[in-house]
Parts: C-alpha cells; sequence; structure tokens
C-alpha cells in the first residue's frame, strides 16, 4: 500500500469549521427530532442552506455548474453531517448521485442534470438494489426498447431519500445488460412507498416501475453501466465512512462528558477503571477508523483504483463496526437514560445499527477486500 498524508490544508480546516458553524445553529436535536417525524423524514431549509453554502456541488466539476472540490471534501462534510443526524439528501443526490451521473453520463446529459444538483434544486436518488436491500446483478427492474424509448417494469428496494428525489437513477437489466436511465420521479407509472427502517433520519423508499415509458436519451451512455456503477459506489462507500467516523466521534465525545458529570457512590463513573477502560478502548477505535476512512477517501480522490480496491472496504468494513461498538457502548454508559426516547444516544445507535448495511455489510466488504488480496 502506498503512504498517504493525512495533513488537512487550510482549506479543508475551513470547510469543517463552516459546515460544523452552520450544523450547530441548524441541526438542533428538537430540529433532528421535528424533520424526522414527518412524512418525508427531509429537512429543506436545512438542504437549502448547505447548497448555498456551496456544499451540495462539491463532487461536480465547475464545468457542470459545481465547485469540483472533491472527494476528500465531501467526506469532511458527510463526517460533521454523522455528528449531527441532520436528515437531508447529501449521500444520495450530492455523492452517490452526483458521482454516478458524473462516471456514467455524455456531456448532454451532465449538463441537463448536475446544475440542478449543485444548486440544490435537484434531487437525485439512486434505484439499485433488490427488495431485498441487496447489491445483485439483478436489482429487480427490467429495461425493454420500444423504438425511440424504454419501458421500465419491476420494482427497486430500499432507495435513499427516493421519496424526496425529482430524478431517480435507476438500475435496470436489459437485453444487453445492465444499463442506467435517468427516470422522472412524476413519470407515469411510478409509484414510491416509504419503507418502515431503523433509522427514522435516514428515510427509505421502495420504488415500483409499471410500464413506465424513459426516452433513450435519458439512458446513461457515458460508459459502462457496471463500472460506472462501482465506481460511483466506492465512492460513497468512502464518504459513508466518514460519516459514520463522525457519529462515532459524537457519541464518544457525549459519552465522556457525561461520565464526567454522573455521580455514583459518591464519585463521577468516568473515575471508574471499568469506564475508563471503556472510554480509552472507543478512542483508539475512533482515531483507527478516521484514519482508515480519510485513507479511503483520499484514494479514491486520488483516482488510485488499485489502492482504493483495498483502502475502500477496509473502511467501510472497519468504521461500521467502530460506530456500532461506540454507539453501544455509549448507550451502556449512559445507563436507563440512554434507553428512553428523549434521550439522542438512541438515534445514533440506530443510525449506527442501519449505515452497518446500507452499501454492502461489514462481511461483503471483507469479501471484496479478500478477493482483491488473494485470500
Amino acid at each position: 500500500m502506498s503512504t498517504v498524508s493525512f495533513a488537512v490544508t487550510d482549506e479543508q480546516q475551513l470547510l469543517r469549521d463552516t459546515v460544523r458553524e452552520a450544523l450547530r445553529k441548524r441541526a438542533t436535536s428538537a430540529r433532528v427530532r421535528e424533520v424526522m417525524m414527518t412524512d418525508d423524514a427531509a429537512d429543506e431549509d436545512g438542504w437549502r442552506e448547505l447548497a448555498e453554502l456551496g456544499l451540495v456541488g462539491l463532487l461536480i466539476s465547475e464545468a457542470d455548474g459545481g465547485s469540483g472540490a472533491g472527494v476528500v471534501e465531501a467526506a469532511i462534510v458527510a463526517e460533521e453531517l454523522g455528528r449531527v443526524l441532520l436528515p437531508v439528501p447529501f449521500l444520495s443526490s450530492a455523492v452517490f448521485g452526483a458521482a454516478l451521473v458524473t462516471a456514467a453520463g455524455s456531456e448532454d446529459q451532465r449538463a441537463s442534470v448536475l446544475p440542478g444538483v449543485a444548486a440544490g434544486t435537484t434531487k437525485l436518488a439512486v434505484a439499485h438494489l433488490d427488495t431485498a436491500g441487496h447489491l445483485t446483478a439483478d436489482p429487480g427492474v427490467r429495461a425493454v426498447r420500444d423504438g425511440d424509448s424504454w419501458v421500465l417494469d419491476g420494482q427497486a428496494g430500499f432507495v435513499i431519500d427516493g421519496l424526496v428525489a425529482e430524478t431517480i437513477v435507476t438500475a435496470a437489466t436489459t437485453d444487453d445488460g445492465l444499463a442506467l436511465f435517468l427516470v422522472p420521479a412524476g413519470a407515469d407509472g411510478l409509484s414510491r412507498e416509504r419503507v418502515p427502517v431503523l433509522d427514522l433520519t435516514r428515510p427509505m423508499a421502495t420504488v415500483a416501475y409499471e410500464g413506465v415509458r424513459v426516452a433513450d436519451t435519458d439512458r446513461l451512455a457515458g460508459g459502462d453501466a457496471v463500472t460506472a456503477l462501482h465506481r460511483a459506489t466506492a465512492t460513497a462507500t468512502a464518504v459513508l465512512a466518514n460519516e459514520q467516523v463522525g457519529g462515532a466521534t459524537r457519541c464518544l465525545e457525549d459519552a465522556t462528558a457525561y461520565a464526567k458529570e454522573r455521580i455514583q457512590f459518591g464519585r463521577a463513573i468516568g473515575s471508574f477503571q471499568a469506564v475508563k477502560h471503556k472510554l480509552a478502548e472507543t478512542l483508539v477505535k475512533v482515531e483507527s477508523a478516521r484514519s482508515a476512512a480519510y485513507h479511503a477517501a483520499r484514494a479514491v480522490a486520488a483516482e488510485d483504483s488499485d489502492e482504493a480496491a483495498i483502502a475502500v472496504p477496509l473502511a467501510a468494513s472497519f468504521c461500521a463496526e467502530v460506530y456500532e461498538t461506540a454507539s453501544a457502548d455509549a448507550l451502556q454508559i449512559f445507563g436507563g437514560i440512554g434507553f428512553t426516547w428523549e434521550h439522542d444516544i438512541h438515534l445514533y445507535f440506530k443510525r449506527a445499527k442501519a449505515s452497518k448495511l446500507l452499501l454492502g455489510s461489514p462481511r461483503h466488504h471483507r469479501r471484496l477486500l479478500g478477493d482483491v488480496l488473494g485470500l
């Protein structure tokens, strides 16, 4: 593996400070809870604010209306969002959707879609899983050519932010293999239904296609669909790992602060050896996860496919489990109050459990890593 510097530039530190300050004001516990209980579970005002700050177009080139920053910058934003759980379609639209249209779209297709995505006025969702939520060769949607258009039938499951997206980038099987289509959410024959999920701060939908007609010009034709999907998934996976680090860090910080305040037997519980050891072990894991997540983001940003093939599944499997452990340990330290609806730690525990399976389970990513390493 190559040596990668984790030094943060002044511009990247300024980005982090800007995002954290904006979210400090916007993403309060009360606001997150208010939004997650709505029908769409999306903070439109928060999304517009992120767009005004130029954070939605980080992965989109300047030629296509974005800032052309890159994966590392998107990872920094995701880490800060992971600290607060604000329900906005950053991962689905600004990262996964934008990366997929960039990788697979023609120049005309990118020009028609990406400026709106960068401005926050067009939200993308990616339909690429079957109804069981699995990454498979057959996503459950079939596309058949009919003259100058295509007709789509089937169902795609667990589409992140599928309820609020204006355009759904849909993976479908054809007679020639996998293809990707830009499908307007309001197309005739398309319906969306919210999926009951553990994590209320990240809504998902089942998208059904019943004779949905899509113009041939809306078939993404800039490259091989399978390769483009793999590339965009790697980008989204690296960014997700950084989001998980943000959540794990918040769990550690909150648990440490509580351990200093909670008095038992006349002493702060943080003075007890068992609690000290648990927090110290979590700190080591979180910092290790941060290194793995940053490395994955930098490998993808550098377009180093060999390095990314190792760094991304390594980060994905490790960061997911660190987040799960950090949230579970924090829940134990908070004790009875942590199990109540009023306390926020259960939101982080649920996000950790749900995101662990979001773009492939740790087992899936270890299998990818083993294949690359020839194990």
